[in-house]
Order: C-alpha cells, then structure tokens, then sequence
C-alpha cells in the first residue's frame, strides 16, 4: 500500500517578489511581474520582453564566497529550497538526514555560465577557464548544493524534461516517498535562462512574444491577441513528506499531493498534436493515481503560455477529459503574470496551486481581453476568485512531446 504524499513547506522567487508571500500576493492582485529586458543589452532581439526575479542582497541569504561560484539558477534555487525546508519547521539531524532527500531541476542550467565559459575559452584560452565551469552548469547543482548546505543525506536527483521538470521533479520525489525510499523529500525547479543565446534562441523559434511596446501586457493566454510567450526566470521548491511523519510532528499541511501523470505526444519536438491526446492522457492519468474523476475537480492551474496553438490545444485536452464537465471547470494561468519560467514553472505554479487550495481561492488570468478562437472555457478573467475547492490540476507540458500532470487535495 503506498504511502501518502502532503505538502508542508513552500518556497518561491518569482518576477513578482522574492519569497512565497510576495509571489502570492501579486498573483492574487492581478499584479504583472514582466518588463523590459534590463539583464543585458537587447541590441536587435526581436523580442526584449522578459520576468526578471527583482533585485535581492544575496549576502542575506548566503555566503558571497559561495555564490562566486554558483550560476544564478542554482542561487535562486538554494534561495527556494531554504525558505520551504524553513517553513516546514523540520529540524535536521544525524537521525533523520539520511530519510531526507531533494529533486529539484532545471530545463536548461546553468546557460549564463555555459556563455561565459565560452567566451573566455574562445578569446582568451582554455587555461584561462575557470575551474567551477562544469560544477557551474550542470543541472544537479540545486539538489546537490541543497543536500550540501541542508546536511540532506537522502536521495539526490535532478530531472530535465524542458518546461516539465518541475513537476516531474515533484511527481518523482513523491514517489521515493510513496514507496518508502525517503520520508521527506525538497522538489521542485530553478530556471535562470535570461542570456542572449536562450532568449535569441527561442525567437529564431518564433516562441516569443514581440509586444515590445506593452510588456506587462504581453503574456496573455487564451486571448486572441496572444503572440508567444515570455521568457522568465524564478525557481519554486515544496517540501513533501509522509503524511504519518508530518502528523506525528504536528507539522502544518497545505494540500495533499494525491496523483502523478505523465505522456508523451510522440508527434513534435516543438508543437503539440491538435487534439491534445497526450495531455488529455497525462490529466486522465494523475486522476486515476489520485483516486479522483473528472466531477472531483474544480480547478486547473494551466500551462497557459500564451502561445497560439499551445493554450487551443490545452483547451481541447481538457475537452476530453472533463466532458460536459468543462465548462463549470475554473481554469488559470500564472503565466499571464509572472511569464514562463521554463523548468521552474511546475515548481512556482504548484506553490500557486496549493495554496489556492489552502486559502480557497484562484488567482486570475490577466490579460484576456477577447478569448481566441476555440478557447472559449472558464479562464478566471481579471480578478481572482473565492470559491470552495477540494481538489485541483496542474499541468506541464515541455518540448520534445514531454506531459505532466499533478493533482492535489485539500488538506
């Protein structure tokens, strides 16, 4: 019989504040976290829209020394994974470190350092390279500072599957819990892919939002304006744990994580089919791990991007699966306000819906002026809502075809 999975720490640094609370606050304010790109100069991107985590003074959180020697995603990742393991109250000792582990990962790394440490070798010689180069790129180093920093002798992994890791993180970390492997687990995401390359990259892709004239308007899913998506950073990290082990230390518990999907579209390293038959699958599948059916549901927390085919898509998924039951479904999308933190938004986005479930409450999908064709389901417009939730969806869908779903109960 496996065992049962609760949420007891949140951690979060997103475009709309460091830490749980500010994120929170400005999703349920309809707040826009994005801007103008200010991390390098834009020369001619044709897309210079972006969601900067603000300024924070790193030395309040960790040793300078330290982060000499971290990309920006692993910060932000440590940064997450430390105000969660603080929330929860857990105390780490030598009797328990070896049942606490950490799965946080990044679609891309350490991208920052990967261009620097290019340059320096191209102009200047490999000799002049720095030793932390490799250490500084790869995508385990939020687990691996994590278990570093925290004394956490548990298991250590890191997932990549492009905009799904966060939550095939959390799916994956559940599950050494379920099965008896750990007994609490960090998990989540950290993106930091704010770099020319990437953002060059993604709009040689046509993927990008070009609203450069009105950047706090740009992410804007379901509308028929919608043009691509923003390119965003942030990290979101929940601390899981055995429901038994939580209530024998009177911890708080936000939400149940009850059920894991996951499938791949086979069609497209880039596009999803139109039917959206591998979603819907994902979706029908974290349900039945849940215990839960369609009529159980009254919120889903959406990939949403904002991108044309992509929200039309996730529309038709939920079609099949909710049926008639679509229409009285109440959809949102954090993107709208924070943009598209790639490996990290199944991390802020669970963080996000977890709470809703907690405080009983939705936050909105802004900008969604004129719903665009095809997309034409209850997306929360504008203002957030209060309404009674008992259990809720979150979806992640990445490149390369790859689906995830996670459901959660109130607690």
């Amino acid at each position: 019989m496996k065992r049962r999975v609760v949420v007891t720490g949140l951690g979060a640094l997103t475009p709309l504040g460091v830490g749980v609370a500010e994120t929170w606050e400005g999703l349920l304010a309809g707040a826009s976290g994005i801007g103008p790109l200010t991390r390098f100069p834009p020369g001619d991107m044709p897309s210079t829209i972006v969601g900067e985590v603000p300024e924070f003074e790193v030395d309040d959180y960790l040793p300078r020394k330290l982060v000499r020697h971290l990309d920006r995603f692993t910060v932000l990742g440590l940064l997450a994974g430390i105000e969660a393991m603080r929330d929860c109250g857990l105390e780490i000792t030598d009797a328990n470190a070896e049942r606490i582990g950490v799965s946080v990962g990044s679609g891309i790394g350490g991208i920052v350092s990967i261009e620097t440490g290019t340059q320096v070798c191209l102009e200047r010689g490999p000799k002049r390279m720095s030793p932390f180069h490799i250490p500084m790129s790869i995508v385990n180093m939020v687990s691996g500072n994590l278990s570093i920093h925290l004394g956490l002798k548990g298991p250590s992994l890191s997932v990549a599957t492009a905009c799904s890791t966060a939550a095939h993180s959390l799916g994956e970390a559940a599950r050494l819990i379920e099965y008896g492997d750990a007994d609490v687990m960090l998990a989540g995401g950290s993106e930091a892919a704010i770099s020319p390359t990437s953002l060059g990259g993604f709009a040689a892709a046509r993927a990008l939002s070009c609203r450069n004239d009105a950047p706090e308007q740009a992410s804007r899913p379901w509308d028929a304006g919608r043009d691509g998506f923003v390119l965003a950073e942030g990290a979101g990290v929940l601390v899981l744990e055995e429901y038994e082990h939580a209530k024998g230390r009177d911890a708080k518990i936000y939400a149940e994580l009850s059920g894991f999907g996951m499938s791949s579209d086979a069609h497209h390293i880039t596009s999803p089919p139109e039917d959206g038959n591998g979603a819907a699958r994902c979706m029908q599948m974290a349900m039945r791990h849940a215990g839960l059916n369609p009529d159980d549901i009254q919120y889903l927390n959406a990939h949403g991007t904002s991108t044309p085919l992509g929200d039309v898509v996730e529309t038709r998924a939920v079609k099949t699966v909710f049926g008639a039951q679509a229409k009285r479904l109440a959809i949102s999308s954090n993107k709208s306000m924070i943009g598209h933190l790639l490996g990290a938004s199944g991390g802020v986005e669970s963080v996000a819906t977890v709470l809703s479930l907690h405080h009983q409450v939705v936050p909105p999908t802004i900008n969604l002026e004129q719903p665009g064709e095809g997309c034409d389901l209850d997306y929360v417009p504008g203002t957030a809502r209060e309404m009674p939730l008992s259990a809720a969806l979150n979806n992640s869908f990445g490149f390369g075809g790859t689906n995830a779903t996670l459901a959660f109960r109130r607690s």
